[in-house]
């Protein structure tokens, strides 16, 4: 891993991460279908130091300072280290110099177990949004918006390769 390779995965990451921001922004726009609170994403973030990682209900929770930038700041870190795993481990032999669709797009949609089984169990709404008024469409945009962060992965890696060509 070279620090040139480092900084295009993080970059791929950043856009990829964009990207979905983008989508759950014409989500809500279009069809009032909302995204995840960030700031809720924050709490929960702030409260690890506390030890404490699950909650009944974030939303129930002692708020902390700084919640929604520290939730902002989580989210695109979370896409981050997704993209920079997925460049060094997953595909790690030519994929920044020949991004594959394929491999990116299954990438994004295996991502999405994190939400489902480890942060909306964390934050209270149960394993795979079970807790929540209507969780199969929940599950849906959870898997919708990974399935957008793959496709962003390679459209940002192909953005890359010609803004920026692999040494």
């Amino acid at each position: 891993m070279d620090a040139y390779s480092l900084f295009r995965a993080v970059a791929i990451g950043a856009g990829a991460t964009f990207g979905m921001d983008l989508w759950n922004f014409l989500l809500k726009r279009a069809f009032g279908i909302p995204s995840l609170n960030y700031c809720l994403l924050g709490r929960w973030v702030l409260h690890m130091p506390t030890g404490r990682f699950r909650h009944a209900s974030i939303a129930a929770a002692e708020p902390r300072p700084h919640e929604c930038q520290a939730g902002w700041a989580a989210h695109y870190a979370t896409g981050v280290l997704f993209a920079v795993v997925f460049v060094f481990v997953v595909a790690p032999t030519t994929w920044l110099a020949q991004p594959t669709f394929l491999s990116a797009l299954l990438y994004g949609i295996v991502t999405v177990v994190f939400p489902l089984f480890v942060m909306q169990p964390a934050l209270g709404l149960g394993i795979a949004s079970s807790r929540v008024a209507h969780p199969t469409r929940a599950r849906l945009k959870s898997l919708g918006t990974h399935t957008v962060f793959g496709a962003g992965l390679y459209g940002c890696a192909v953005a890359l390769h010609y803004l920026m060509p692999a040494g």
